[in-house]
């Protein structure tokens, strides 16, 4: 049998992991196939309007999504009949079930079998890495696939079991109960919003998707969160994808992520139904976890928040196009995604002098959310500045990608050369911003405690709400934002507040992005002006 090597899917053991040998042979996996039809209607959907803003009546429903961009009965055919051949099972998908959604939409087979089957059925070695209590499943190169299905398979997910992505929160708190002394100021999710004057809705009839890779919530914490601000709480159900709401008791943990986003995006948007997609650290699991959000058929999320990510050196390069063709798909049904850009400045918390961006909040499909330290004076915003907390603390995600082009929407924002010496031009990170400086964060509870939590983890879900919000207002999904809060920012109209002051290098090392006037890789085109946004949507409708 001809094989033909997958570009891009190469891979490296993690730093520190050391290869105990190879797995056992009878080790059971689960493998996650991506397909893309050979003639991708998706690609050219997008191509025939130049990747433009897509108006409400252009978004396209599920069922027609699958008659047009979904794989075909075949397709699955051609890769049942290799898997037999090397003694792996074409499993039904879970998703299907969970999810209501079509397997064909999903575009992707799952794979049942051994580590010796998926050895030989991919031309990979697999070993155990370790590094103390710490391992993982993986390998090294690159996958091969079948030639027979090299054609229509685009990426195989779960051959390495590796933790892909961490969350983007900061906690400033004290163990044991709610201590002021650790912030100047801080603020209820409402209250920023208002600062922010978005509009009055309160996300009726839509839907918050929050994708989780760790942690959970216990609900008694949410009610007494939520009944000591005065709100009704939301709807909050939850999908299992390999990994259940498994709280862990502690608020340093995942934890505080997992309420930070369910807390700032229900106090905003309170009667939003609010659907949390828990999955396994992996990039098999995340990737899942997304695609379930985009074709959900019994929850219909019209926002997808994401608050967990990795440098862009952490993927490889067909994950990241993988990701980015189901972002592609969600911009296509009018689903807005909102990606936290990061909490470690410039670097991405990466030791060195290289500058770094964050995925996914890099892809060009996602808004991505920067992040500022917010005071006010009454019911105005009285300073906003770039979040920078120094080495010891946190700064605002933000550069330019080494892995995305400048998108169309982003070629007149007069977007910086990289701080890295001879690399190209590139996306620009982030899109937009809001509060997150947990000196100037957001009080909201975590197993049992009353904590001040920021992290550019609370500018995804506040976004992402605000969102919900337009979308109620407006009576339409506003979609895929992008294109239109830069033609917004360029036109004028005060649809941002527009943050000039500060810089993202908290390492002292990288230097290169600084506030300026206009668009910036600190906080992009600024801080959001909910009401002046609304209106630009509706003009464009």
């Amino acid at each position: 049998m001809k094989y033909l090597e997958l570009e891009g899917s190469d891979r490296s053991p993690l730093p520190g992991f050391r290869a105990l040998g190879p797995v056992h042979p009878a080790l059971r996996l689960e493998v996650t196939l991506v397909l893309k039809p050979e003639n991708d209607k998706l690609d050219s959907f997008f191509e025939s309007t130049e990747g433009k803003s897509l108006l409400p009546q252009t978004h396209l429903t599920e069922e027609e999504f699958t008659t047009n961009m979904g794989v075909s009965v075949e397709d699955v055919r051609k890769i049942r009949q290799i898997a037999t051949r090397f003694g792996l099972r074409v499993i039904p998908d879970p998703l299907v079930r969970k999810t209501g959604s079509n397997a064909l939409a999903l575009r992707t087979v799952e794979l049942r079998g051994t580590a010796r089957a998926f050895s030989r059925a991919f031309k990979v070695r697999l070993r155990r890495y370790k590094n103390g209590r710490a391992t993982y499943v993986g390998f090294t190169g690159r996958i091969s696939i079948p030639d027979s299905i090299a054609a229509i398979t685009h990426n195989v997910f779960g051959l390495d079991t590796r933790d892909q992505a961490a969350p983007c929160v900061r906690v400033l708190q004290r163990l044991g109960g709610f201590h002021p002394a650790f912030s100047n100021t801080f603020y209820t999710p409402d209250e920023v919003s208002k600062l922010y004057n978005f509009p009055g809705a309160t996300g009726k009839g839509e839907c918050i998707a929050i994708i989780e890779l760790g942690g959970g919530f216990r609900r008694r914490d949410l009610e007494r969160y939520f009944r000591g601000l005065g709100i009704a709480m939301p709807v909050i159900s939850t999908v299992a994808l390999g990994k259940r709401n498994h709280p862990t008791g502690n608020p340093n943990s995942a934890d505080a992520e997992v309420m930070l986003d369910i807390e700032v995006a229900g106090a905003i948007s309170p009667r939003a139904k609010i659907v949390v997609y828990f999955a396994r650290n992996r990039g098999r699991g995340f990737f899942r976890a997304l695609n379930a959000a985009v074709h959900d058929q019994k929850n219909r999320p019209s926002v997808i928040s994401i608050s967990w990510g990795a440098p862009e050196e952490a993927w490889t390069a067909r994950d990241m196009q993988s990701f980015t063709t189901a972002f592609k798909a969600a911009a296509a049904l009018g689903i807005t995604v909102c990606c936290a850009s990061g909490d470690s400045g410039s670097s991405y918390g990466v030791p060195g002098r290289m500058a770094r961006v964050g995925f996914p909040a890099s892809s060009p499909f996602t808004t991505s959310c920067g992040g500022t330290h917010l005071e006010s004076q009454g019911a105005a915003i009285s300073k906003e500045t770039v979040w920078n907390d120094g080495p010891e603390g946190g700064a605002s995600g933000g550069g330019i990608s080494a892995f995305f082009p400048v998108p169309h929407y982003q070629a007149a924002a007069g977007l910086p050369k990289s701080a890295n010496r001879g690399a190209g031009a590139g996306r620009g990170v982030p899109d937009v911003a809001a509060n997150s400086d947990p000196a100037t964060g957001y009080k909201v509870r975590v197993d049992g405690v009353d904590v001040v939590v920021g992290g550019t983890s609370a500018a995804a879900p506040l976004w992402s709400a605000l969102a919900a919000r337009m979308n109620e207002e407006l009576g339409h999904r506003v979609g895929f934002l992008n294109p239109s809060l830069y033609k917004m920012a360029h036109s004028g109209g005060g649809a941002f507040h527009d943050v000039t002051t500060g810089n993202n290098d908290n390492t002292g090392q990288i230097g290169g992005y600084s506030a300026r006037k206009g668009w910036d890789a600190c906080t992009g085109l600024g801080t959001p002006h909910g009401k002046a946004i609304m209106t630009g949507l509706q003009a464009k409708t």
